[in-house]
C-alpha cells in the first residue's frame, strides 16, 4: 500500500530520551517588514536583518529556515498568538505575528518524505535536507516543507545537512518507501557545521 501524502512540516513528538513532548515552547516575534508567509510546522532561524528586531528586545525574532544543508535551524513553529477572533491560522507575508516556537534541541519531529526517491533501510542514521514542495497550506495553515528522499538532495553521511534521521515512523499506514514519515532531530540548531555525523551502514 502507498504511503499517503501531504506535506505537514515538522511536528514535534517527544524527546529523544522517550519523555513526550507536552508543548513547551518560547513566544517569538515576525516583523511586518519579513515578506515571507509564515505556517505551522515551519522551520525557523533568528533574523538577521535589524529592522525587523522585535523593539523591545523580549522576543526572538524569526524568520523561515530553508532547511538546506548548512543552514539553522532554531526551532520550528507550532501554532501563532491570535491577536483577535479573527485571527488567521497561519502568518501571511508581510504581517506582523507572534510564532510559537519549540526550540528545544533534543525534541524529535515527524516529517514525510516528498516522493523523490524510494530510500531503504540504509536510511535512518543518515542526514537530510528539506525542501519545500508547497507555499504551505492557507485554509489549515499546515507547511508545505518535507524530507528531501533525493528530489535535490538524498540523504547521506553529510554533517551540515539539518535533519538527522532517528527512524521511520512507527504506524500501519507508513512504509519504507517514498512519502514515508520520518522521525528526526534538528541537526543545525545552532552550528551550521551540524552536530551529527551521519552513518551508512554496509
Amino acid at each position: 500500500m502507498a504511503n499517503p501524502t501531504g506535506s505537514f512540516g515538522l511536528r514535534p513528538v517527544r524527546y529523544v530520551d522517550g519523555r513526550p513532548y507536552n508543548g513547551q515552547s518560547v513566544i517569538c516575534y515576525k516583523s511586518a517588514s519579513y515578506a515571507t508567509a509564515m505556517y505551522i510546522g515551519d522551520p525557523v532561524l533568528l533574523s538577521p536583518t535589524l529592522a525587523e528586531k522585535e523593539t523591545t528586545g523580549k522576543y526572538p525574532t524569526v524568520n523561515v529556515s530553508a532547511g538546506t544543508a548548512g543552514t539553522l535551524i532554531r526551532g520550528v513553529v507550532i501554532g501563532f498568538v491570535p491577536s483577535d477572533r479573527d485571527s488567521l491560522v497561519y502568518s501571511p507575508a508581510s504581517t506582523e505575528a507572534y510564532p510559537i516556537v519549540c526550540m528545544d534541541k533534543d525534541v524529535i519531529y515527524e516529517i514525510r518524505g516528498d516522493g523523490g526517491g524510494a530510500l531503504t533501510s540504509v536510511v535512518p542514521g543518515q542526514n537530510a535536507v528539506m525542501i519545500a514542495t508547497s507555499a504551505g497550506d492557507t485554509k489549515y495553515g499546515t507547511s508545505g516543507f518535507d524530507l528531501d528522499e533525493g528530489t535535490t538532495t538524498a540523504p547521506n553521511t553529510t554533517q551540515n545537512f539539518t535533519l538527522h534521521i532517528i527512524a521511520l515512523k512507527k504506524a500501519e499506514d507508513n512504509a519504507l518507501g517514498i512519502n514515508a514519515v520520518y522521525e528526526v532531530l534538528l541537526n543545525t540548531p545552532e552550528l551550521a557545521a551540524g552536530r551529527f555525523i551521519g552513518i551508512t551502514a554496509s
